[in-house]
């Protein structure tokens, strides 16, 4: 059978039929099965005007394109005409017309019509005279499968985890992330959100009862992401309120503790760090002996803040649970050694920190550690528990504060940022662990408050130590913290409170990131790039 435009041409296009030896159909494009069959009469009618011999030309040829008649050449025959000449050479050349009969140019025309729009395999044309080796093809594709499934593995692996509002979601395992981008650009967008991934900041809190650590990373203004955390009860102020000197064991298990810190600073690239101490240092003879120890052994040098400062902290690192409708807040932070109350009132202007709203604070003298050994913590009874409300109720007595005008109702409420109040949340959900996501934030109505002190004042020690949220390290000392917050409540009362599982450390990060200006910044390089 010979082809109209010269050379011999097979049954079928040479690369569709080693793919379809099998005898199966290939499923045609809609587009060119359209087209053939709007276009088939007149190629009908061209063929049968024809008059000197010659067979009828396809309609590719008809209209005069080059192109595609080159790929139909390597198509037909690998790229190879059947006098050895190349494509590159014959492309110039116009040999002349066959004369067919009119049988073999029908039969012609209805085989070029049958197969037109067949696709091959996609590639390089095979070499001048290479058979098509179907097995080698497949085994071909499959080691290209294979190369491009290792390449894109390390994307795989690296893909960005994509932070839910109560956890995170896994990472997807085919090249893409959740939100359907590939995983170069989710991390082009990560480092859109995160413009300064190598500046790390650190906060470190020891307190009257716990020591806490915080390195965080700077995200988008107002927040930051925790890169690492640590905390752990050592109970520095115990007997401080008898003795007035720290203990040497309270020493030892703050030492081990700040020894760990230091260990995590120390691994990172830390940009700026504060490290504070509050009450039982202030209050301790034995103080500076103590900080001159740390520094010996841990390398960590420590600073007594003031409590003024102290009631600051506590603003700043919940500003971000203040609502733009509220108008004033009572925030307090029942520690280990010491309360601090600060009243909050924000007029029709707004300032970015929350700490420059305070208008009145205090601090209180005393806190959960020092309550519980001068009441005693294990066994308490109403009786004993409403004394050491009285004796909270009396210091906040003589604080000169203006009572606050509460217009509606969504006007004014209560924020407690302590352990103690997250201990109730953690009663009140029925938690079976502390879970930081459900409690932080989280509101709770007088009655819900009331109901959780009653039920805790109703359980012996070994109740309450069993509870999770509770546990043996803080069984004797949660009544206490109630003690604090019931007289609070007496003397500002109000139909709701706010929970806050932060502290000194969120504030410490949040007046670090906002005086080296990395938020505002962020937003000049926003600016910049929508530019």
């Amino acid at each position: 059978m010979e082809d109209p435009e010269g050379g011999a041409k097979p049954q079928f296009d040479g690369a569709s039929a080693a793919v379809r030896r099998d005898g199966k159909k290939s499923r045609r494009r809609k587009g060119k099965r359209g087209d053939q069959s709007r276009n088939a009469p007149h190629a009908a009618s061209h063929a049968s005007s024809e008059t000197s011999g010659e067979a009828a030309r396809p309609m590719e040829a008809a209209a005069g394109n080059p192109a595609r008649k080159r790929k139909r050449r390597r198509r037909s025959n690998g790229g190879q005409r059947p006098d050895g000449a190349s494509p590159a050479i014959q492309q110039h050349e116009k040999p002349a017309p066959v004369a067919r009969t009119d049988g073999e140019a029908s039969s012609s025309r209805r085989n070029r019509r049958k197969h037109r729009g067949k696709r091959g395999l996609q590639g390089r044309p095979l070499a001048p005279g290479k058979a098509v080796d179907q097995p080698a093809i497949a085994a071909e594709l499959t080691a290209t499968a294979k190369n491009s499934a290792i390449a894109r593995a390390p994307a795989i692996a690296k893909a960005p985890v994509i932070a839910k509002a109560n956890g995170h979601s896994e990472p997807r395992d085919d090249g893409f992330n959740r939100s359907g981008r590939p995983p170069e650009r989710e991390r082009r967008d990560r480092a859109g959100e995160h413009p300064w991934p190598d500046e790390l900041y650190a906060a470190l809190d020891l307190g009257t009862n716990n020591c806490r650590l915080l390195i965080a990373q700077p995200t988008r203004p107002g927040q930051f992401r925790v890169v690492d955390a640590f905390s752990r009860i050592v109970r520095l102020g115990e007997g401080l309120a008898a003795s007035g000197r720290l203990s040497s064991e309270a020493m030892d298990r703050a030492v081990d503790a700040l020894r760990v810190c230091a260990s995590k600073l120390k691994s990172r690239e830390i940009r700026r760090m504060r490290l504070i101490a509050t009450e039982a240092c202030r209050q301790a003879a034995n103080g500076d002996i103590f900080l001159e120890r740390v520094v010996a052994e841990t390398g960590l040098e420590l600073e007594i803040i003031d409590r003024e400062t102290e009631a600051r902290l506590a603003v700043s690192g919940c500003s971000s649970l203040v609502g733009r409708e509220t108008r004033s807040v009572v925030l307090f932070d029942i520690g280990g050694g010491s309360s601090e109350i600060a009243v909050i009132r924000i007029g029709e202007s707004r300032f970015s920190r929350l700490a420059n709203h305070i208008t009145h604070w205090t601090s209180l003298p005393v806190g959960v550690v020092t309550l519980s050994e001068r009441h005693g913590g294990q066994h308490v009874t109403p009786e004993s528990f409403e004394t050491m409300v009285s004796e909270v109720g009396g210091m906040l007595a003589r604080f000169d504060c203006p009572e606050i005008e509460i217009a509606h109702s969504g006007d004014f409420h209560l924020i407690g940022t302590s352990g103690t109040v997250t201990t109730l949340a953690g009663v009140h959900l029925d938690l079976p662990r502390y879970d930081r996501r459900k409690v932080d934030g989280i509101w709770l109505s007088d009655d819900e408050v009331s109901a959780m002190q009653a039920k805790l004042l109703s359980w012996d020690f070994e109740s309450r130590a069993a509870n999770p949220c509770i546990g043996p390290d803080r069984a004797d000392l949660v009544l206490a913290g109630c003690a604090i917050l019931e007289a609070i409540r007496r003397r500002w009362p109000s139909p709701r409170m706010r929970v806050a599982d932060r502290g000194l450390r969120e504030g410490l990060l949040t007046d670090m990131m906002a005086d080296d200006g990395v938020w505002r910044r962020h937003r000049n390089r926003r600016g910049q790039r929508a530019r």
